[in-house]
């Protein structure tokens, strides 16, 4: 028996493992809490399945969920980036958890880089749920994957930058508040459900440079008109997407 049998050797994991071990806890929280679950799962189906199965929508030419399916996978990358991890995130700080992490090996940006991997994995756990369905109710999607890939890539950039924004400067409380009643205005008026053209031009103009109507509006182009690169609401995503991480990275507090 030697003495290096009971030395062990001391030191902080290899960064990778931190960030990756992190990014599976944050996954398990997000999973195990009823109202995330609620905001990413159960909502988004619901809202699929009952408006392409009842009229209740004038969706245009066409059957309703060809319509409706890219809006439903605009809605659950803003309920999973923007108000579920603006409500976490929000918690996490005023409850101190935030300062406790940011004061152990893993760096900041680790953590953040941690929060983002977790958001993926909920959001491909969300596409694959949603589409599963829309493939059950008749859905036909055309289009580029490459370009449906940009939109929800940069759509999750622009909403995390946001989330991260409210709950790194709002009180935890006021965050809870904020995040789900943008997430009600925004799906009411974001081109979720509602098709754009049934409001006057003016709030048409104004409503389109807000992410969630660039994010649905260029996945229903490409997903539903087989259109090629949306490069205008990508452009849109992607000014959303480097002013909200900016202003993140400025402003958020971690105390």
């Amino acid at each position: 028996m030697t003495t290096a049998t009971y030395a062990p050797a001391p030191g902080t994991a290899p960064l990778p493992r931190m960030i990756a071990a992190q990014a599976v806890l944050e996954t398990k929280m997000l999973l195990r809490n009823g109202e995330q679950l609620l905001l990413t799962v159960v909502i988004p189906t619901l809202l699929l399945v009952l408006f392409s199965s009842v009229d209740i929508v004038d969706t245009g030419k066409g059957k309703s969920v060809d319509f409706l399916t890219p809006g439903i996978l605009a809605l659950a990358v803003m309920s999973t980036a923007f108000t579920g991890q603006a409500i976490a995130t929000g918690f996490e700080r005023r409850y101190g958890v935030l300062k406790r992490l940011a004061s152990s090996p893993l760096p900041r940006w680790g953590l953040m880089t941690a929060k983002t991997v977790s958001v993926l994995v909920t959001e491909i756990l969300q596409i694959i749920l949603l589409t599963a369905i829309a493939f059950a109710l008749g859905w036909s999607p055309h289009g580029n994957p490459f370009a449906v890939f940009l939109l929800l890539v940069l759509g999750t950039a622009a909403f995390s930058g946001l989330g991260l924004l409210m709950a790194g400067t709002l009180k935890a409380e006021a965050t809870l508040a904020a995040a789900n009643l943008v997430f009600l205005l925004l799906l009411v008026g974001g081109g979720v459900i509602v098709p754009m053209d049934k409001y006057p031009q003016g709030v048409q103009d104004v409503l389109g440079l807000l992410p969630i109507s660039a994010l649905s509006d260029g996945l229903r182009d490409v997903l539903q008109h087989g259109a090629g690169m949306p490069w205008g609401d990508l452009g849109i995503l992607g000014v959303w997407a480097v002013v909200g991480l900016a202003a993140a990275g400025k402003f958020f507090r971690w105390e």
